[in-house]
């Protein structure tokens, strides 16, 4: 091999090494992907649906993920708000079973070197232990380490047949 050769195909070797940085807004940006629905039973035997609901995001500053805190309400970072269909139309019934938002913690989450933007999916896994709602939809959205929130995102309507 010719040393002008070499040269040539290292230096078209390091070029295409170099990629560049994709630049992304600070505020973290979701999509839903799907939701899948699943029959399953409790340790008890007691049948119960599970819903799984995946969604893509990317934040541009990478700082998606629960701080490091001991203060558990800091800690959530993503929210739903449940609606149930009732004649046709859609009503909020988003709170779980103790009253309470529904809420999750995404995990710390933090990339090395110079690219900071974070992007992946997401799953969330529901459980369903009674035939209370026949369609339901879901409205979420997620607040990164900053305070930033992502878009409010939705699912169709989703139906449950326990």
């Amino acid at each position: 091999m010719s040393f002008p050769f070499m040269v040539a195909w290292l230096i078209a070797s390091w070029i295409a090494g170099c990629q560049k940085i994709e630049s992304y807004p600070p505020e973290p940006y979701i999509e839903y992907e799907r939701f899948e629905v699943r029959d399953s039973t409790d340790m008890l035997g007691n049948q119960k649906l599970i819903g799984s609901l995946w969604f893509y995001f990317v934040d541009g500053d990478g700082d998606v993920g629960a701080a490091d805190t001991s203060d558990i309400s800091s800690k959530y970072n993503l929210f739903f708000t449940m609606f149930e269909k009732i004649d046709g139309e859609f009503y909020q019934v988003g709170l779980d079973k103790l009253g309470e938002p529904i809420r999750f913690i995404i995990p710390f989450m933090e990339r090395t070197g110079q690219n900071k933007t974070l992007k992946g999916e997401i799953n969330v896994e529901f459980e369903y232990y009674f035939n209370v709602f026949d369609t339901i939809r879901y409205d979420f959205y997620i607040i990164d380490r900053a305070g930033n929130y992502s878009n409010m995102e939705s699912t169709p309507e989703l139906v449950l047949e326990l």
